[in-house]
């Protein structure tokens, strides 16, 4: 059955309708090391090449995760992923890590340092996180306001952190002695069965009165209809002639089956891109998580153990299918583009509380408000978010902040019904939930915790037309 896009508001916006980054805490790891980076601007050669990445990005037993002390880890551990694109202008970098966010300060590290290794600028950087819950956060803006205001760190130490950027760092050097040409791009997508659920189904006039979460024992909750979810899982993959490369897939749903365990896993997301690799070992498999921000599991999940493998043989089975139909399409350097469009998002006034709260709370409110408190200082002085897009042949990949609304997503596919979209969220960690216009009158959790306001829908859809725009202005004609 044909799913609604959208709600009035929402669908009605659709159809009639920038930041100076940190540099201060850029990683040098090579003072000491052998190996060179080459930050002469890469010109077009016209050759399409790829570079891969895989660097472990599990911390050490005893760390603290988002919520609790690390006892172990799973027997895949968290993993940081990716592939470096050149031949088309400067290298295109893009990287999506097991952890549960990375904002503020540290996404402008993230990106400058890893713009370091590829020889590249931070604005052909996207750093995404898959979001699992038994995972670290990364906010070095949130160390510096717990460590001014002499707080202990908790979660927020970031050591371990940049010890990660060191590694992908080096990994990014090596991928790039290993290139390999590109010759063929593969597009397919699939639907998803009884994996997502729309959170907010539970409305008693107009108002959310009970989110349905990740998981869900209330039987008359998972009872409710799936509600607005995008079904489907895309599949971009790069490919030398008959040789699969990479595989990037794309879904929306929030990627937890039950969580605060103390043993940091990737969750069902992990387990199912794991699966994944095994059947089509010689590509790098990497997962981004879509628009999700209102999407759960909730619905055909209860939180028993057993349904962590139960949600993962889903997808997994949903990307196998989507490898299936998938279809190869020739590509060269002058079919690639990198797009960005620069948005400053509205903040909500009350954000500025936390300040007030957080010498008198500790663990789970810290983890969950000083990314927000930090992204609504920046926000005060200007600071903006790139939302990137990766133009491949008629694929338009799309790379988002914050916890957003799927509706966002399947905007994005409705403006441009010709062409074969693909979103990731979980970029940008510090906007938090970003839900629509119409979700700010509605109520619920994710709203309570949105630093943003219902002005963000605008801003956002303005964006990604802009994005649309430009591109259908480049393009190449006969």
């Amino acid at each position: 059955m044909k799913k609604d896009v959208s709600r009035r508001s929402f669908l009605t916006t659709i159809i009639t309708g920038v930041a100076a980054a940190t540099t201060a805490n850029i990683i040098q790891p090579f003072e000491n090391s052998s190996l060179h980076v080459d930050m002469e601007p890469e010109k077009s050669s016209g050759e399409l090449k790829i570079g891969i990445f895989d660097v472990d990005a599990t911390p050490p037993i005893g760390s603290q995760l988002t919520y609790d002390r690390m006892i172990n880890s799973s027997d895949l551990g968290l993993r940081a992923k990716g592939i470096v694109l050149t031949g088309a202008g400067k290298p295109i970098v893009l990287c999506a890590i097991d952890w549960i966010g990375i904002s503020n300060e540290s996404q402008d590290v993230f990106k400058q340092s890893l713009a370091v290794a590829a020889g590249t600028t931070p604005e052909r950087v996207a750093v995404h996180t898959v979001h699992q819950h038994d995972a670290p956060i990364c906010d070095f803006t949130a160390e510096r306001l717990l460590k001014e205001n002499n707080l202990p760190v908790g979660c927020f130490d970031g050591s371990f952190a940049r010890i990660v950027i060191k590694n992908i760092q080096e990994a990014i050097i090596n991928a790039n002695k290993e290139l390999q040409p590109v010759t063929e791009i593969g597009l397919g997508k699939a639907p998803i069965y009884e994996v997502a659920s729309n959170r907010r189904v539970d409305r008693v006039d107009g108002k959310i009165r009970t989110m349905r979460g990740s998981s869900c024992k209330d039987p008359s909750l998972r009872d409710k209809p799936e509600g607005l979810i995008d079904p489907d899982v895309s599949l971009i993959s790069f490919w030398n002639k008959d040789n699969p490369l990479a595989v990037l897939s794309f879904y929306a749903t929030h990627p937890q089956s039950y969580y605060r365990t103390g043993v940091a896993n990737p969750d069902f997301p992990g387990i199912a891109r794991f699966l994944r690799q095994l059947a089509v070992p010689d590509a790098l498999h990497v997962h981004f998580n879509g628009a999700g921000g209102n999407i759960a599991a909730g619905k055909y999940n209860d939180g028993s153990r057993e349904n962590r493998l139960l949600l993962a043989k889903k997808m997994a089975d949903g990307m196998e299918r989507a490898w299936r139909d998938t279809r190869k399409y020739p590509v060269s350097a002058k079919n690639v583009k990198w797009t960005t469009e620069a948005i400053l998002l509205p903040a909500n006034p009350s954000t500025a509380e936390i300040e007030k709260n957080m010498t008198t709370n500790e663990g789970p409110y810290l983890a969950n408000n000083m990314g927000r408190l930090g992204w609504y200082k920046r926000t005060l002085e200007g600071k903006t978010i790139d939302i990137g897009c990766l133009t491949v042949n008629e694929a338009q990949i799309f790379f988002m902040p914050g916890e957003l609304f799927v509706e966002y997503q399947l905007a994005a596919k409705a403006m441009a019904p010709d062409k074969f979209v693909a979103m990731a969220a979980y970029g940008d960690y510090g906007p938090f939930y970003i839900g629509t216009k119409e979700a700010y009158r509605e109520g619920g959790y994710e709203i309570v915790s949105s630093p943003v306001t219902e002005e963000a829908e605008s801003i956002i859809l303005q964006a990604i037309m802009t994005i649309n725009g430009r591109l259908e202005n480049s393009r190449i004609r006969p």
